[in-house]
Parts: structure tokens; sequence; C-alpha cells
């Protein structure tokens, strides 16, 4: 094993130095040719203008809001927000997997930047459902059956 190392390594070493080339070596290049095209027509793209003024309001207004109670699934959860140019106001809420009823309530303004207040609150009235299955009984003989296996050297 060693001598291959030793081996891969002399070719690599061979071919940095350049004692062996690292390019292939190819046979004479081919004879040029001439082709001849056809003229082609080339339609250039006006480039399409929007109206910059129309899309672009300087002070966005907008309000918000959404409520989810699906008594099926237990899922719950609410989002209301309201906007004021630069300035975002807005809560959500929704029932985590642990119970808990989490409330964000954030605010985003050009000074202070964005910020959160997270609230978790436990919820009594959630009730874990355990569903309880009987166990199922195996046949002995449906049983795996240990293998010895033996190895040689």
């Amino acid at each position: 094993m060693a001598f291959k190392f030793f081996a891969v390594l002399a070719l690599v070493a061979a071919a940095s130095a350049g004692v062996l080339p690292v390019q292939p070596i190819y046979h004479a290049p081919a004879p040029a040719v001439a082709y001849a095209h056809a003229p082609v027509a080339v339609a250039h793209a006006q480039p399409v203008l929007a109206k910059a003024t129309d899309e672009y309001d300087p002070h966005p207004q907008y309000k918000y809001a959404y409520d989810v109670q699906d008594a099926i699934s237990g899922d719950s959860k609410s989002q209301v927000e309201e906007r004021d140019g630069d300035v975002v106001h807005g809560e959500y809420s929704l029932i985590d997997a642990d119970g808990f009823k989490r409330i964000v309530q954030y605010t985003s303004d050009p000074v202070n930047g964005f910020n959160a207040v997270v609230n978790r609150v436990p919820l009594e009235h959630v009730k874990t459902v355990v569903k309880t299955v009987a166990p199922v009984a195996v046949p002995v003989a449906a049983a795996p059956i240990p293998v010895a296996y033996h190895q040689h050297h």
C-alpha cells in the first residue's frame, strides 16, 4: 500500500514539475472550413416604459386582519396589522404544540426599527386527547428466530 501511495505522489510531483505533460496532446488541427450564413434579420425589442408615478405610493396605508378558529383540528390563530406610511403596528397569536397561546405584539418605524414583545399564556381549557391502543398479541411462531453467524478469516 505504501508503494502505491509513493507512486501516486511521484506522478503528481512529475506532472507539477513539468516532466510529464499536463494537457493531452492531440493530432494536428482540422483544416479550416469556410461557412456561409444567410443574412439574419434582428429585431431589437423596445424597452417597456412603466408609469412609476402610478405604482409608487409615498405614504402607504392599509389595515387587515384574519382569524382562524377550527374546532375539528383545534387550530386557532389570528393577526391584525395596520400601516400608516413607514409605521407598522400589529399583533398575532397562535396555539403552540405545548398548549400555550403565543401572543406577539410588534411595531416597526424608521426611528426604532422592528420591535416585538412575545407573551406566552397557558391554556387550561385545552384538553389533551391521548388514544390508547390495545397491545397486539404476537404468536410465538411469528417471533423472529435469532440466527448465529460464523465468520471465516
